[in-house]
């Protein structure tokens, strides 16, 4: 897979089989990067210059969290052969994060997933760890989670939602794992009260199906998020002393929420590609054309200023009035690139609710960084950021063979053309190595 010099922080790649139904799955999920809050640029600022890293150096860099996995051959792999994944920090402790799952009941599926972090890593790790946890609830046939309910109500093993392809090294947080797990229980618990079963499993229906669990599980992670970090809020007081390393906590609710996330998620079940996006990070699809050339597909829009269609959009919701402080510097509100996100409440919630946060957590505040530590300027109409992804559904054919998931960083050095380029001539090049049979009289050195 590819990565990029400079601050980024991760990269995943899939690549896909032919299946039974003439569909081809994609591959590798792509390259994570980040982008610091306030910075205009990816300059880094040693005050002298550094020696230069040998080969070996750097390669032992670049290679640390590098990681592959190889799926079974096949319907639980849905078609995807395997993918490979890489994890290159741009700052420590790193904001940026990783996932990749096989989920298990109900129709099934494989999901790969980057996030892109700011003002700190606590947003990025909780979405990395929950959200598909939420899109299995969501895509789950309603009879699966009335049995789910009523083993948790009778206090049994529960069957497993996902099975994770995580990175030994990749962060793994268990603080907060009861919030989460009330907030997950009681999304399940209200699809089993408001929906009726629908048994059609036409492919057309079925697509629009995934594509509305998608954007409903997004949304629903988001709003959780909020409403978990306003309960915490509600515990605190101007009087209210925080207990030793509470606001250190990387699953502290509040701190989740006054961070950051864009995430890009592709989910491929049955011949089928949905690649859920919000935010700046892509999704490109890898083609072999009949003459051989590689051709780069975006799936994908970017939600930032460059994009005139969201720009528009951003406008549009606020009065005329606003029109010049809506977005400044190509950013939301003066300060925001993304103009979705998970996360990043203080340009979500009511000025007053802000106020009392300012007002009551000053702790809270300390872990986040300097530009989030007052209200942004020209506050008027919040909300002005939301969590509603861009779904795109693409029936994978033969001539698609990987799939690369990246954030913003690899984009702004790479062209698309020239990463499916490089992806493509690499598996190319790979399926072409022919092993080397000794002969009679040959030497070690000879081989």
């Amino acid at each position: 897979m590819l990565g990029r010099t400079g601050p980024f922080s991760g990269r995943c790649r899939f690549e896909l089989q032919q299946s039974r139904h003439s569909f081809s799955s994609p591959p590798p999920e792509r390259l994570r990067l980040h982008y610091p809050a306030g910075s205009e640029s990816r300059k880094y600022r040693t005050g002298q210059e550094a020696e230069p890293m040998s080969s070996a150096h750097v390669n032992r860099i670049l290679k640390a969290n590098e990681y592959s996995h190889t799926l079974p051959r096949g319907p639980a792999s849905h078609g995807v052969l395997g993918f490979h994944s890489n994890m290159l920090p741009s700052n420590h402790p790193s904001e940026d994060r990783r996932s990749s799952a096989t989920c298990l009941p109900g129709r099934g599926g494989v999901v790969f997933g980057v996030f892109d972090g700011h003002a700190g890593m606590a947003c990025a790790h909780a979405v990395s760890q929950r959200l598909f946890y939420y899109i299995a609830v969501a895509t789950l046939p309603l009879r699966t989670l009335a049995e789910l309910e009523r083993a948790v109500e009778e206090e049994r093993a529960v069957q497993p939602m996902l099975e994770w392809h995580k990175h030994p090294q990749d962060h793994n947080c268990p603080d907060g794992r009861a919030i989460s797990f009330h907030s997950l229980r009681n999304y399940w618990q209200e699809r089993l009260a408001g929906e009726e079963e629908e048994e059609d499993e036409e492919e057309e229906e079925e697509g629009c199906r995934l594509t509305s669990a998608l954007v409903n599980a997004f949304r629903r992670l988001d709003y959780d998020l909020s409403v978990e970090a306003q309960v915490h809020l509600s515990m605190s007081s101007p009087r209210r002393v925080s207990l030793p390393g509470e606001a250190l906590s990387l699953s502290s609710p509040l701190r989740v929420a006054l961070s950051g996330s864009t995430a890009c998620i592709a989910h491929i079940s049955k011949g089928v590609l949905h690649v859920a996006n919000l935010g700046d990070s892509r999704a490109v699809l890898g083609v072999r054309e009949p003459n051989g050339s590689w051709s780069a597909v975006s799936l994908t829009n970017d939600h930032n200023a460059q994009n005139p269609d969201e720009l528009q959009r951003i406008l549009g919701e606020h009065p005329p009035s606003e029109r010049r402080t809506v977005v400044r510097h190509d950013r939301l509100l003066g300060l925001l690139l993304p103009f979705r996100a998970f996360g990043d409440v203080r340009f979500k919630w009511s000025a007053e609710m802000l106020d009392r946060i300012y007002e009551t957590r000053p702790d809270i505040l300390s872990a986040v960084g300097e530009a989030f530590r007052t209200q942004p300027p020209h506050y008027l109409t919040p909300p002005y950021l939301g969590a509603e992804p861009e779904v795109t559904l693409h029936r994978i054919t033969p001539a698609d063979k990987f799939l690369v998931l990246a954030t913003d960083g690899l984009w702004e050095l790479m062209h698309r053309q020239t990463v499916v380029q490089l992806v493509g001539e690499q598996l190319t090049g790979l399926q072409q190595q022919r092993p080397i049979i000794p002969g009679v009289g040959m030497t070690l050195g000879s081989l």
